[in-house]
């Protein structure tokens, strides 16, 4: 397989890895921050489960449908929307569209008024933003191997991410302390009608609108393919199984490599998804104090994200992502044993710790793997894989805490084994992949 363009060179000796043009794709991934960790994490979505649009548990239900419906629909239109970008050589342009979308559907969200009758209105919106933000990123990753070279995509990467982890943590502190708890008063902090939380949402829009135009201006559109052929939706599909048939002949560790880490990223995203509510159920940390945790665990999920890229580019993504998986299992385990609030702290760090260089890792992996000129075909499918198997960590935490309710007073502490028990399945399923040669070195096992 061609891993990078042709004209991808190594860096020079002092030459500078983090460029202007760099800077600029990565300030995407501080933008779309606010819409991860405000809209959809710890802000939006727990106002629109609350009370004030009737009882918190039929919200939820709801909420949890429409985001169920939105990962089939990615599942299904991922890879399509990455092929056909490809193929049409209009990679920037997409993430220009997407990025706009979800923009013009998370300010929407401010009139969605503190009553009943709004709920479906709301999580409607989040759920379509959460569809075209899937969309926009499978182009946005499919750029990594554009800004970067074979030597240098595991510091891209992690920086990256690493920006991302940053982005959320200032764009939450400022709605935090300027909306939602507000540290002096203004008209915009007003709980009539909810308008604080309203407000997050304009907030939220504008922060990833201005932080995602850059990468527009700074990365070149990708040539399209003189006389190629132009798909249909349904050619577009059958053109996908053919490609994917042909990996599986040519190159199965890249399918090997989807499957596993479809299954590790979901314990990854599992980790962030249930670490506050088993900060709160278990350990009994009050919101302040879980929010204080949020953030000072994303600074420490960049710093390793940035580590591990550095790493990355060293000993290959195999390795980060290896030796990060057996952290976590390590830290987990040690969450699952602890007894006091200090343990959740030391613990609870340590998994954030090595969750950033296992993302960015698995992103940078891919990369290398991608032949040039089919990088959004290959991050859909990355993307596609990922949604299929969703259901897993949420499903091992639920089961494992049911099992453990009748013969345990604290049974909300066996969800974390559930969650262990996908990175280490994502773990054995990593080992047999043949990882991708790095530059300068001959082989990498």
């Amino acid at each position: 397989m061609s891993e990078f363009p042709s004209n991808a060179q190594a860096p020079a000796s002092g030459q500078k890895v983090i460029t202007k043009t760099i800077l600029a794709w990565a300030s995407w991934d501080w933008g779309s921050a606010a819409i991860n960790a405000v809209m959809t994490t710890f802000v939006f979505t727990v106002y629109l489960t609350s009370d004030l649009f009737g009882n918190t548990d039929s919200n939820s239900v709801v909420l949890g449908n429409a985001l169920a419906i939105a990962g089939l629909a990615i599942a299904l239109l991922a890879p399509v929307m990455g092929l056909r970008s490809d193929a049409g050589g209009r990679r920037r342009f997409w993430l220009g569209v997407n990025t706009v979308i979800v923009a013009v559907l998370t300010a929407a969200c401010f009139f969605v008024f503190p009553e009943p009758r709004f709920l479906i209105f709301g999580v409607t919106l989040i759920a379509l933003a959460s569809i075209f933000s899937e969309f926009a990123s499978v182009n946005y990753n499919a750029m990594l191997p554009q800004i970067s070279t074979p030597a240098t995509v595991g510091k891209v990467s992690g920086f990256g991410w690493g920006m991302g982890y940053l982005g959320g943590i200032v764009a939450l502190a400022i709605v935090l302390f300027t909306l939602v708890t507000p540290l002096f008063p203004w008209a915009g902090a007003s709980e009539e009608n909810a308008l604080n939380l309203r407000l997050v949402a304009v907030f939220s829009a504008v922060w990833f609108l201005g932080f995602g135009l850059p990468v527009l201006f700074a990365v070149p559109e990708i040539p399209g393919t003189p006389g190629g052929p132009r798909f249909t939706i349904l050619q577009s599909y059958q053109e996908l199984w053919r490609k994917v048939v042909a990996i599986a002949r040519t190159d199965r560790h890249t399918l090997y490599f989807l499957l596993a880490s479809a299954v590790f990223r979901d314990g990854l995203a599992a980790v962030f998804t249930f670490g506050g509510v088993i900060a709160a159920g278990t350990f009994g940390f009050p919101l302040t104090k879980v929010i204080i945790f949020a953030i000072v665990g994303n600074v420490v999920a960049a710093i390793g994200a940035m580590i591990g890229g550095w790493l990355d580019d060293k000993i290959g993504p195999k390795n980060v992502i290896s030796g990060s998986l057996i952290g976590l299992i390590i830290a987990g385990m040690g969450v699952f044993f602890s007894q006091t609030g200090t343990g959740f702290w030391v613990f609870g760090l340590l998994l954030c710790l090595f969750v950033g260089p296992a993302q960015s890792s698995s992103r940078a992996f891919l990369a290398r793997l991608a032949p040039a000129g089919e990088e959004g075909e290959l991050f859909g499918l990355y993307a596609t894989t990922g949604r299929a198997v969703s259901f897993l960590a949420p499903t091992l935490f639920a089961v494992a805490i049911a099992l453990a309710a009748p013969h345990v007073e604290q049974a909300q502490r066996y969800g974390i084994l559930g969650i262990i028990a996908v990175l280490f399945v994502g773990f054995l399923l990593l080992l047999p992949v043949r990882a991708p040669r790095l530059l300068g070195h001959t082989s990498q096992n």
